[in-house]
């Protein structure tokens, strides 16, 4: 029997059938061989006309389907262009907004950083004066004490030479 899963073998046995019975037809058929070669010709280019007609209207539709793609792509890529061009704009006006907003919050930071500069100078400006004093303050005590220590090294080294000439 047909085997019904790949579908096409009934379908095809149906046109063989049709085919076959056809040429049987014509083959048998009480006209004379020009009369059904005649009708035949004559069927062929109706068929053919229909075929020439189905083909023009087919690429007439064609046509119109690539023109109205093209109409429908020329659509979207404009209305894409609009909203690039839209959210391009409300990105400036955010950056804008955004640098501005900085701006003045720079402005307001700058004196108050002036001031703090300016006061952290004075107390270093404050603290290296101090520093210097003291400094001073401790060279010199340094320098007497090196003075005392010195003549006290003298007199100890004059005591010791007083001693050791004696000896001598």
């Amino acid at each position: 029997m047909y085997d019904y899963r790949r579908g096409g073998s009934v379908f095809g046995a149906f046109l063989l059938g049709g085919l076959v019975g056809a040429v049987l037809g014509l083959l048998f058929a009480p006209r004379s061989g020009k009369e059904t070669r005649d009708m035949l010709a004559e069927r062929a280019e109706d068929y053919w006309g229909q075929g020439v007609e189905m083909y023009n209207t087919g690429v007439e539709k064609a046509g119109e389907v690539v023109v109205q793609g093209k109409e429908k792509v020329a659509e979207t890529s404009e209305q894409l262009r609009t909203k690039i061009d839209e959210a391009r704009g409300r990105l400036q006006e955010t950056v804008a907004k955004s640098s501005e907003v900085a701006r003045d919050k720079v402005a307001e930071a700058v004196p108050a950083v002036h001031g703090a500069v300016d006061k952290a100078a004075e107390a270093t400006k404050g603290a290296v004066d101090v520093a210097g004093g003291k400094t001073q303050e401790t060279l010199d005590f340094v320098a007497q004490k090196a003075k005392s220590s010195g003549a006290a090294a003298a007199d100890v080294a004059a005591d010791a030479v007083a001693e050791a000439a004696p000896e001598a």
